[in-house]
C-alpha cells in the first residue's frame, strides 16, 4: 500500500459504483471502463463524499452509505417547472422518465427530467437525478496525487 493518502487539495483517481437501496446500479465507471478523476475541495463532491475519502491510499476498497443531505440533496420543488410544450423542438420525445439536455443563460448544459406532460404543459425536474435518495458507494482508489505534487 501506499503512504500517500487523500486529504485536502488531492487528486484521487478511482473505480466506483453508485448503487440505490433497492441493489440497481445508477452508476458505475467500471462499467464505462475509465475511472474518475477528482480533486478533494474543488466543489465537485459533496462534503460528505470527501469525509468518506479522506485518509484511503492507493489500492484502498471501501463501501459506504450517504444519506440524501450528505449525497445529492433532497429535492427542491423549486428545481420542478412546468414548461410550454412550443419550448420543445417538435421531435422531441417527451416520455415520462426521459432524461434531457438543457442550455442555461450562461451557456452551461444541465439535465432535466421530463416528470409528467398535460395538454400542452410538460413538467421538467431539474433536481439531481439522485436528489432523496440514500445511495451506496462501493469505490476503489486507484491513485492518489497530493496538492504539494500536483
Amino acid at each position: 500500500m501506499s503512504d500517500v493518502v487523500v486529504g485536502p487539495g488531492a487528486q484521487v483517481f478511482m473505480h466506483f459504483n453508485v448503487e440505490l437501496p433497492d441493489g440497481s446500479v445508477a452508476d458505475s465507471t467500471r462499467a464505462h471502463g475509465k475511472p474518475a478523476r477528482l480533486t478533494l475541495g474543488d466543489g465537485s463532491l459533496s462534503a460528505g463524499m470527501e469525509k468518506a475519502l479522506l485518509g484511503l491510499a492507493k489500492g484502498d476498497k471501501k463501501r459506504f452509505s450517504l444519506a440524501p443531505e450528505e449525497a445529492f440533496g433532497q429535492t427542491n420543488p423549486d428545481n420542478i417547472k412546468h414548461m410550454d410544450r412550443t419550448q420543445f423542438a417538435a421531435d422531441a420525445d417527451l416520455s415520462v422518465g426521459t432524461i434531457m439536455g438543457f442550455t442555461a443563460m450562461d451557456g452551461n448544459q444541465f439535465p432535466g427530467v421530463i416528470r409528467a406532460v398535460e395538454g400542452d404543459s410538460v413538467t421538467v425536474d431539474f433536481n439531481h437525478p439522485l436528489a432523496g435518495q440514500t445511495v451506496l458507494f462501493d469505490v476503489e482508489i486507484l491513485d492518489v496525487i497530493t496538492k504539494e505534487a500536483q
